[in-house]
């Protein structure tokens, strides 16, 4: 029985006369169907594009339009259990029909013809295994004959590629020791290990600050020029399609709307979804403030000093000073901005300061110095300050239901409600994040990246704390909800007075957001003030390296 193709009350284009010039990729007429108890449901429709060698196409949507799944059926990595693909759809690698491969054949494909970078890098990264093993097993698996000192200089090689000359004497380290942003680009030097002549990227620059945007977008250029790869780049960040790409698919409810060239569709948009994603833009300037309010949080003189090396009697002989003597105060109803590069210190500060992480130094929380607060104590001061994790996969527990992660906190800190009233609250609480309540009853993996930032955002809300860390909280999201959920914070913090340390390298999004900022670099506080100063007339010669790079980053091809 035929599967039919609802448009969903999508205004459709015309679509675009064949290429007939030789192409790396072509897919063709992709229709894919995720198999369902009740039957397939259709995600993508119809979709049709090329990639040429040395071609950059970007792929752009609001998250749960298709992008990812798309990028997985060219690699065939969907489980042929969960998909169903169309009659007439194919996928055409060097004009070989990738969806008839046999397994070692997709073997062979996968990594040494067609890259990926996945857009989430603790879960792609296996946490039992140190970084030197996982990109040595990408080079071994298509280049066994590479063994002992020839593969690590490969390995240095490639952590150089990607600038981390730090992590040359720290090979054995393993993923949870990383930041954020280290552990993408060791995703990338994974990716590019075999040198594939296509690299399908799904947002490769989400959990990085701007000073390594910069860089990491120069070096798949430079590896294009060198390689004649093709790149496939999925991403939200229209200030990366500007800059990287030759032409650009617009992507909306497994719809491809709008495609042609970046500076014709960036410029002139023809759809009304491609027009509304480019006026999707938070506000200049944060919510106005109580400047006599109190203070909420006073840190003075943290530290966090993790082991680096021990001798024989298991001693610690150095250590990595990951926050070093850092003092803040963060005001009720105010938001602290942190900024600085990847490894910077910047999560370690935030968990350290909720007392998720061990540290020295005092930290005096609504008049209470919580340093030496343990047990219950702990467990109910919880409730008063949460935080919104940067990697919300990793962050979701993947045997519980959307409804059970957000109501957990309502379990241990209000067991008074009964299962109505709890529900009622996750309820309201998906509603906050833009969310259909009826998803409570699905399960993390059914989400993409962006709705599962925003679910992690919604179980921050749930206790109405007093304060929130936010760890990149919009750095998975797509910019019209990335928008969205600024104004969502924002109201919030107007209406409950909340307090946010928020961390992100998104400095767009900072100067919507932050009263106070800090720029940190190597665990240290290089520049602390007033953002709307910082922004206008920074004093620090690192701090202008970070605003030149953002500006940079927005300039055109």
């Amino acid at each position: 029985m035929p599967l039919t193709h609802a448009r969903d009350n999508i205004d459709m284009p015309k679509k675009p006369a064949p290429i007939t010039s030789p192409s790396l990729l072509s897919v063709e007429n992709l229709d894919i169907h995720f198999r369902t108890a009740n039957g397939p449901v259709q995600v993508v429709y119809d979709a049709s594009f090329t990639i040429k060698a040395g071609e950059t196409l970007a792929l752009v949507g609001e998250s749960g339009s298709g992008k990812s799944v798309t990028a997985l059926a060219i690699m065939q990595l969907h489980h042929h259990d969960s998909v169903q693909y169309g009659p007439h759809s194919r996928v055409l690698y060097q004009n070989q029909d990738v969806m008839h491969f046999t397994k070692p054949q997709l073997r062979d494909l996968r990594g040494a013809g067609i890259g990926m970078i996945f857009q989430e890098p603790m879960s792609a990264l296996n946490p039992l295994h140190t970084i030197e093993r996982q990109i040595g097993e990408a080079i071994m698996l298509h280049q066994p004959l590479m063994r002992g000192a020839q593969r690590r200089k490969r390995i240095l090689e490639l952590l150089d590629l990607v600038g981390l000359l730090q992590l040359h004497d720290r090979l054995q380290t393993y993923p949870h020791q990383l930041s954020g942003g280290q552990r993408q680009r060791v995703m990338i030097a994974m990716a590019i290990a075999n040198n594939p002549k296509l690299l399908i990227a799904d947002e490769p620059t989400t959990a990085l600050d701007v000073t390594v945007q910069a860089q990491v977008l120069d070096l798949l250029q430079d590896l294009q020029n060198k390689l004649g790869m093709g790149l496939l780049l999925i991403t939200h960040d229209l200030a990366v399609v500007a800059k990287m790409a030759d032409r650009v698919m617009v992507m909306q409810r497994g719809h491809i709307v709008e495609h042609g060239p970046v500076k014709a569709v960036l410029e002139k948009p023809q759809h009304s979804y491609t027009q509304h994603l480019l006026s999707s833009q938070p506000r200049e300037t944060p919510p106005t403030y109580d400047k006599k309010a109190p203070i909420l949080l006073e840190a003075t003189d943290v530290s966090v000093h993790f082991p680096k090396t021990r001798n024989i009697w298991g001693r610690t002989t150095s250590v990595v000073k990951a926050v070093d003597g850092v003092s803040l105060t963060i005001p009720a109803g105010q938001t602290v901005g942190i900024v600085g590069e990847s490894g910077s210190g910047k999560t370690t500060l935030g968990l350290a300061l909720l007392r998720l992480l061990p540290s020295t130094g005092r930290i005096v929380f609504a008049g209470q110095d919580i340093r030496n607060v343990d047990g219950d104590a702990l467990r109910d001061l919880r409730a008063e300050m949460q935080i919104v994790f940067q990697d919300p996969y990793g962050a979701l527990s993947p045997r519980m239901s959307i409804g059970d992660i957000i109501g957990e906190g309502l379990d241990v800190h209000a067991p008074e409600h009964t299962p109505a009233g709890r529900d009622a609250i996750v309820v309201e609480a998906l509603r906050d994040v833009g969310m259909d309540p009826s998803v409570r009853f699905r399960y993390p993996h059914e989400f993409s990246g962006g709705q599962r930032q925003r679910i992690a955002i919604a179980r921050a809300l749930v206790l109405a704390p007093q304060l929130i860390v936010l760890d990149e909280p919009t750095s998975a999201l797509d910019v019209s909800i990335q928008a969205q959920i600024i104004d969502l914070l924002r109201d919030l913090q107007t209406s409950r007075g909340l307090s946010y340390l928020f961390i992100s390298h998104d400095l767009r999004v900072m100067r919507a957001m932050a009263h106070t900022l800090i720029v940190m670099r190597n665990g240290e506080i290089v520049e602390h003030g007033p953002a709307a100063d910082i922004f206008k007339r920074p004093r620090q010669d690192y701090t202008k390296t970070l605003l030149q790079a953002a500006l940079a980053l927005k300039s055109k091809k």
